[in-house]
């Protein structure tokens, strides 16, 4: 590989790292640059690789923030179970359904999180602990350790953000509270879809090992940034990242890929 071709994965890779512990959506950095870095290798080989690469990263967010942060383990166990058969599902369809099919949607979805998040300034800058019902907490396994762990596995960008406004927006947890939640369960969807990556030969373990200590690297510094700013900088980031990945989505769609 080109060196100069190298130095900017990785650079992407840190980035991703750091962009995925604060509020998610690393995918969105990572995957297209590996994408652009070899132009004409299979997709499900560069969705394999960015999960080996993702794997590292959010498995350190996750200890980084859990050292810091308390977590809630009746309620995050059971979703990490679900999210560990959603990903692998959603992994095995990716060979079969088309992602170009499924950008509007998502499209749709990122616009209904962006007009959430700005329609609500004050939502996850302080916890609702009376959000937090059984009920409640139910909905949150089936839509964090199914739906979105599905997505992951099949596609991956924009999982994290997904996750992020679950646990805001159901359980009333703050960004911060909902980032440590959302990268434990984050790391078990990148492994789930992994295993099946691994399983069906579509990763390259060197670069993908390789780029993994570039994500482990942002996402320590990333984790550590979120946890000293606090929850109003986490929002600021996501309504960025969240209007990114809409201009990417979108441009996309426009130029029919």
């Amino acid at each position: 590989m080109d060196p100069g071709l190298f130095a900017l994965l990785i650079v992407a890779a840190v980035f991703a790292g750091w962009v995925d512990a604060v509020v998610g959506g690393g995918g969105l950095i990572q995957l297209p640059a590996l994408l652009v870095a070899f132009p004409t290798a299979p997709p499900a080989l560069m969705l394999g690789t960015n999960k080996m690469a993702s794997v590292f990263g959010t498995a350190t967010s996750a200890i980084t923030y859990a050292r810091k942060i308390k977590l809630d383990h009746r309620l995050l166990w059971p979703t990490v179970g679900l999210a560990l058969l959603g990903s692998g599902a959603g992994a095995f369809a990716a060979l079969a359904v088309s992602a170009e099919a499924l950008k509007p949607i998502i499209i749709a979805v990122l616009l209904a999180v962006l007009v959430l998040v700005v329609a609500r300034p004050r939502l996850g800058l302080h916890p609702e602990p009376t959000l937090r019902t059984p009920l409640r907490g139910a909905a949150v396994m089936v839509v964090c350790g199914l739906a979105v762990a599905f997505y992951d596995g099949m596609i991956g960008p924009g999982t994290g953000i997904f996750l992020s406004v679950a646990f805001t927006t159901i359980l009333g947890l703050d960004y911060v509270t909902a980032a440590a939640h959302t990268k434990v369960v984050n790391a078990t969807t990148n492994l789930g879809a992994l295993i099946v990556f691994g399983i069906q030969g579509n990763i390259w373990w060197i670069l993908g090992m390789t780029l993994g200590l570039g994500c482990m690297a942002g996402a320590w510094f990333g984790a550590r940034t979120a946890m000293s700013r606090g929850s109003g900088f986490v929002r600021v980031v996501l309504v960025v990242v969240v209007l990114a990945l809409l201009a990417r989505l979108g441009w996309d769609v426009w130029q029919g890929r």
